[in-house]
């Protein structure tokens, strides 16, 4: 009987999180109506992620992404760093 309640512990906080998630959605949806969710690139991080995306913008395609194109700023280095070096 004891591990009946162990499961229904483990499994209640994801039960609570997807109702919440659910009712807020239905909650958004009556108020503004359909929404459009997709990926949206941050080009500072060089990161994606699953945002809701407005009317006016489009949604970012993984097809067009170049890796090549971004520029890791930790991987920059002064050139005050690189004359230390040298010396």
């Amino acid at each position: 009987m004891a591990l009946h309640w162990i499961a229904l512990l483990i499994i209640l906080p994801f039960a609570v999180a997807f109702i919440y998630a659910g009712i807020h959605e239905y909650l958004r949806y009556n108020s503004e109506g359909k929404a459009s969710y997709g990926l949206v690139y941050n080009e500072e991080t060089g990161t994606t992620h699953v945002t809701g995306i407005a009317e006016d913008e489009e949604a970012y395609d993984p097809e067009d992404f170049d890796p090549n194109d971004y520029n890791n700023p930790e991987a920059r280095s002064d050139p005050e760093d690189e004359d230390r070096d040298k010396s």
